[in-house]
């Protein structure tokens, strides 16, 4: 008799967007800002599998730049404030952008990572170096 509980599948976006476990979707994935907690504290999934390295920064910066980028081109082309006005504007809005998203892309990442029981790739056999 196998002994482990079984729990409904989660979305991956919706459990990603809270900031919550990809397993149970009611734990906490973040004890931090950008810190992960240990464990989940409802269902007990150990994190130490997650490795979301750069993935989310990069997705950050492409959207966020862009949509930055582009509202500036429209102040510029439609307003021409002074110089001054575009770095009071569009300084605190990348940070607020960037930060903004930061958080729950790498979570939605995170629980992509945990759906589709993706690990880091392994040689099978003799194919790799000893």
């Amino acid at each position: 008799m196998n002994s482990e509980h079984y729990y409904e599948p989660v979305s991956p976006i919706a459990a990603g967007l809270a900031c919550r476990c990809p397993r149970c979707g009611r734990g906490k994935l973040y004890k931090g800002f950008l810190d992960l907690a240990p464990r989940c504290e409802a269902c007990g999934l150990d994190y130490g599998f997650i490795d979301a390295g750069d993935g989310p920064a990069v997705f950050v910066i492409l959207i966020g730049g862009a949509l930055v980028v582009v509202l500036a081109l429209w102040v510029e082309v439609k307003y021409e404030p002074p110089l001054w006005l575009h770095a009071l504007l569009w300084i605190p809005a990348i940070l607020g952008v960037t930060l903004g998203l930061l958080r729950p892309f790498k979570a939605v990442l995170i629980a992509l990572q945990y759906r589709n029981k993706a690990a880091e790739g392994r040689l099978s056999g003799g194919d790799g170096p000893p």
